[in-house]
C-alpha cells in the first residue's frame, strides 16, 4: 500500500521525504523491520523508539513514523513527523489493515472488575444466537471456534489491526474487546470505531501506572469519548463513575444498568444456591449457572449490550441461561471429602470483597481460608488493604506470591500483614505452591478454600522469568492425591 494511503486522517506536521513509496509491513520493534516496512517511533515507558531509528533505517524500512526528526536523515527513507507517534500509529495500522473495525460491530468493555467476563459472555451469546463472533480478553484471543493465548489484554495498535483483519476474513460479525485503561492512553485503540461501549465500575488498581485514581478515570473515560453519534454507551449505574462516562458522551444511545433500581435496566438476585442463581432481569426470570452479585451485573450488562446490538430479548434471555463460568472467574473444584475449592482472578480490593461475600452469601461453607497475594513491581497502596478484607472475611488467611517479579517477595508480604490490624488468623508464605497445600490441609469436609489472584494464568513471573504455575492444576493435583488415600 502507498504511504500516502496509510496517512489518511493523520494530522501531519512535516514530510522529509516521497509519500508515493510502497509499504509492505508495519512494526515498532527495529527487530523486526524488513525492507518495505513502515517503522513506528514510539516514546514507550522503558524505551523510546527514536534511539531505534538508524537500526530501523540500516535494515531496510521505507518509511519512519515519529515525533520528530533524528540528527541525521537518511536519502531514500521517508520520515513523516507526527505531534503523537502512538496515536498515528493506530490510525496507519487501521488504514494499512483496510479498516477492519467498521466492518465489525466492535463493542469495547472496560472497568476495573467485569471485564474479562463481560467480553467472554456476550462472545459466548452471540455465538448461541448463531452469529460468528471474535473476542479479544485478557485469557484468550478467538476468531469464531479458532483461539490462541492471548499476549495482552488489549494488543498493541498494530496487532489489534491485524487481529480484528483476521476476524472480518473469517466471517466474523461481532468483537468483544477488553479495553484496558494502558491501552487507552497508549492510544492503541486509536482509529477503531466502536458499535458500543461498556462500563462496569471503577476501583482501586493500576496506581503505579495512572499515579492517581483521578488519571485512571480519565483513562477510562476516554473510550467513551471517542464514541461516535451512531454509537451506544451502556454503563453500571450504581457505580458512582457510570455517569462520569457518559459526560461529553456523543452516543446517541446511552443507557444504564442497576442492581439497585436506579437504571434504564434493572435486575435482582432471587435464589442463590453453589450450583446458580435464580435472577430477574428487565422484569424476567433466567437460571444462570453463574454466581455472586459482581456476576449479576455481568450478566445485567450483557443482557443490555445484547438488546442495543439487535437481539430479541426472549432470544437474549434463553442463550444467557445456557452460558458457562469464564475458566479462572470463581471456578469451583470439589474434593472427595467435601472440601470446595474456588479459584478465582481477584486481585483488586474490591474483586477479593466481592468474591468472599458471594462464598459467605452461599451459606455453604463452614469456614473460609483464602489463599492472595499482590504482584511485584505494582501498585502497594492495595496490599494492606486486600489483607485487611483477607482477614476480616476469612476464618484463616494465607498471604503468599502473586507474580512479584524483581520485588523481594517477603517484602510485599510485608506491606500485606502492615493491613491486618488486630488480627492473628494468617499465615505467610512466600512459595505460592506450599500456601496452597498448606490451605488445603487446613481444610476439613464443609469448608471452602478461596485461591485469589492469578485465576486463569499457569505461571508465576519470579525475577524476570516466566515459570509454570497454576492454581487450578495444583489444586487438582492435590485433590487427586485425597481421592487416591481414601
Amino acid at each position: 500500500m502507498k504511504l500516502n494511503r496509510l496517512l489518511e486522517r493523520v494530522e501531519i506536521k512535516e514530510i522529509v521525504g516521497s509519500t508515493e513509496c510502497e509499504i509492505n509491513a508495519l512494526t515498532m520493534d527495529s527487530r523486526s523491520v524488513t525492507r518495505g516496512a513502515l517503522f513506528a517511533a514510539i516514546e514507550g515507558t522503558a524505551v523510546d523508539g527514536h534511539a531505534y531509528i538508524g537500526r530501523a533505517v540500516e535494515a531496510g524500512a521505507t518509511a519512519i513514523l515519529c515525533n520528530h526528526l533524528p540528527e541525521q536523515v537518511a536519502q531514500g527513507c521517508t520520515y513523516v513527523v507526527v505531534a503523537d507517534s502512538a496515536a498515528a500509529t493506530g490510525i496507519v495500522a487501521a488504514n494499512f489493515y483496510d479498516r477492519p473495525s467498521e466492518k465489525l460491530a466492535l463493542v469495547g468493555v472496560t472497568g476495573t472488575n467485569g471485564k474479562t467476563t463481560t467480553a467472554t459472555l456476550l462472545y459466548q451469546l452471540t455465538e448461541k444466537l448463531g452469529y460468528k463472533a471474535g473476542l479479544i480478553s485478557t485469557v484468550v484471543y478467538k476468531i469464531g471456534s479458532y483461539e490462541e493465548p492471548s499476549t495482552h489484554t488489549t494488543p498493541d495498535a498494530i496487532n489489534l489491526n491485524r487481529l480484528l483483519a483476521r476476524m472480518v476474513d473469517a466471517g466474523c460479525g461481532y468483537c468483544f474487546m477488553e479495553v484496558s485503561s494502558h491501552s487507552l492512553v497508549q492510544h492503541r485503540t486509536e482509529g477503531l470505531r466502536f458499535e458500543g461501549a461498556v462500563f462496569s465500575n471503577l476501583t482501586h488498581d493500576h496506581l503505579d501506572y495512572h499515579k492517581t485514581f483521578a488519571e485512571y478515570l480519565r483513562a477510562k473515560k476516554m473510550l467513551f469519548d471517542g464514541l461516535g453519534k451512531e454509537a451506544w454507551a451502556l454503563v453500571n449505574a450504581d457505580d458512582k463513575n457510570g455517569r462520569v462516562m457518559l459526560q461529553n458522551c456523543k452516543a446517541s444511545r446511552q443507557q444504564t444498568y442497576s442492581l439497585r433500581g436506579v437504571g434504564s435496566l434493572n435486575s435482582k438476585i432471587l435464589e442463590t444456591t453453589l450450583e446458580g442463581m435464580l435472577v430477574e432481569i428487565d422484569g424476567k426470570q433466567m437460571w444462570s449457572q453463574l454466581l455472586g452479585k459482581f456476576n449479576c451485573y455481568n450478566l445485567t450488562a450483557v443482557y443490555g449490550a445484547a438488546l442495543l446490538l439487535g437481539h430479541k430479548s426472549d432470544e437474549v434471555l434463553a442463550a444467557l441461561s445456557a452460558l458457562e463460568p469464564v475458566n479462572g472467574r470463581f471456578q469451583t473444584i470439589r474434593s472427595v471429602n467435601g472440601i470446595v475449592a474456588v479459584i478465582d482472578y481477584a486481585h483488586t480490593p474490591d474483586a477479593l470483597d466481592n468474591v468472599l461475600d458471594t462464598i459467605a452469601s452461599l451459606g455453604v461453607a463452614q469456614r473460609i481460608i483464602t489463599v492472595c497475594g499482590c504482584g511485584g513491581d505494582r501498585d502497594r497502596t492495595k496490599r494492606p488493604e486486600m489483607a485487611a478484607i483477607a482477614v476480616e472475611k476469612s476464618h484463616t488467611a494465607i498471604f503468599t506470591s502473586d507474580n512479584p517479579r524483581t520485588e523481594d517477595p517477603n517484602a510485599i508480604l510485608e506491606d500485606m500483614i502492615a493491613g491486618v490490624g488486630g488480627h492473628n488468623n494468617y499465615l505467610a508464605i512466600a512459595d505460592r505452591r506450599q500456601a496452597l497445600r498448606t490451605a488445603l490441609r487446613l481444610a476439613q469436609s464443609g469448608d471452602v478454600v478461596l485461591v485469589a489472584g492469578k485465576g486463569h494464568e499457569d505461571y508465576q513471573v519470579i525475577g524476570t522469568q516466566k515459570v509454570h504455575f497454576s492454581d487450578q492444576e495444583e489444586v487438582a493435583k492435590y485433590f487427586e492425591e485425597l481421592r487416591i488415600e481414601n
